[in-house]
């Protein structure tokens, strides 16, 4: 079974439509398909810091690591 979609408009900045159209470039992905990926990413992030789990990024060199905080 396929999920119904709804048509939505998204306002952007400049300087955030240029962010969508170069990572759009990068993947080879078309606009939908990079904001679905961020929506899952979202999604993944916001349901394992409801549960205790921390976010971190760690630098590959110096092994040191932030925690990514989420609002």
């Amino acid at each position: 079974m396929t999920a119904t979609k709804k048509t939505m408009t998204l306002n952007l900045t400049d300087v955030e439509m240029s962010v969508l159209d170069s990572l759009c470039k990068k993947k080879d992905l078309n606009k939908t398909s990079i904001l679905r990926q961020a929506l899952r990413l979202y999604q993944t992030v916001e349901t394992r810091v409801e549960k205790g789990d921390k976010l971190f990024f760690e630098d590959e060199k110096t092994k040191e690591k932030a925690e990514v905080l989420m609002l």
